[in-house]
């Protein structure tokens, strides 16, 4: 049986299963124009540092027509950030391992929408800027910092495909440490940011020997945000508030996600920093 002509795109990007047969079946025709706009529209931030992620332009377009377009867009694109990344000298597994981003959003979105789809396919335009990269078990984001005594920051992500043992945290830092210099000495980055509803104090006080603690107290917390829904759908993978009743409270993290809003509270958004 002869091999997908896609076999070595879908391992780069970590696509398996039903997953890749439909996105087989969108790189087996020519791309069309608002593929192409997309893929300019990426080619135009590849190595310019963007902190933003794109946005759908136009109002009242059919979501899954657009996640359609930026899906294929997104599998057509990928090379040229890898050959980017290969340019700069950094190590192919260290993109593919960036990259595999992508396959894992195709699955978290089957999980929660019971099909293929990508929901977060504005959170893969930053990866294919080839400034965010996957170092052990974090992903680091190099940006232009906002306040004007730093230049250059790291933001930190956290995929959901792991623990966050603090071994695990403390090996992806140091990596980061030398990675960023190594590569990008001219954009030196000396403090890191998190946004994030680990970083939400109640989370800490409620759970204070839990890994995600031990996170959270990594970073100096700047300020809080309201952020209703995030660690319902960072939790059980759900979008919105229904249904609560339903879920699942069978760790200490899903009772304590749920019970914060059965007593009429709201979960925030922590944003905090570190010193590299």
């Amino acid at each position: 049986m002869a091999a997908s002509p896609h076999a070595k795109l879908f391992n780069l990007l970590d696509i398996t299963g039903e997953d890749a047969v439909e996105c087989a079946h969108l790189l087996d025709t020519p791309p069309d124009e608002p593929v192409l706009r997309a893929i300019t529209a990426m080619q135009g931030r590849l190595g310019t540092f963007p902190v933003d992620s794109i946005r759908a332009d136009g109002a009242g377009q059919d979501e899954s027509a657009v996640e359609s377009v930026w899906i294929e867009a997104l599998l057509r694109f990928a090379p040229s950030v890898h050959a980017y990344h290969l340019d700069l000298g950094i190590d192919s597994a260290v993109s593919a391992a960036s990259l595999a981003d992508l396959g894992l959003q195709l699955r978290l979105n089957r999980r929660v929408h019971g099909q293929f789809g990508l929901d977060t396919w504005a959170w893969l335009t930053l990866h294919m800027a080839g400034n965010l990269f996957r170092l052990g078990r974090l992903q680091f984001h190099l940006v232009p910092a906002e306040s004007q005594d730093l230049d250059w920051v790291l933001g930190v992500h956290i995929p959901e495909d792991g623990g966050l043992s603090p071994d695990l945290v403390d090996a992806s830092f140091t990596e980061a440490r030398s990675f960023f210099p190594q590569y990008f000495p001219e954009k030196p980055a000396r403090t890191a940011t998190c946004d994030s509803w680990m970083l939400d104090p109640y989370l800490v006080k409620r759970l204070p020997e839990s890994n995600i603690a031990s996170f959270a107290r990594r970073f100096t917390l700047d300020r809080c945000t309201d952020a209703p829904t995030d660690a319902i759908y960072f939790t059980f993978r759900q979008r919105g508030l229904q249904d609560l009743d339903k879920l699942p409270r069978e760790t200490s993290l899903q009772r304590v996600v749920l019970e914060r809003i059965d007593d009429g509270g709201t979960w925030q958004l922590g944003h905090g920093h570190l010193a590299l």
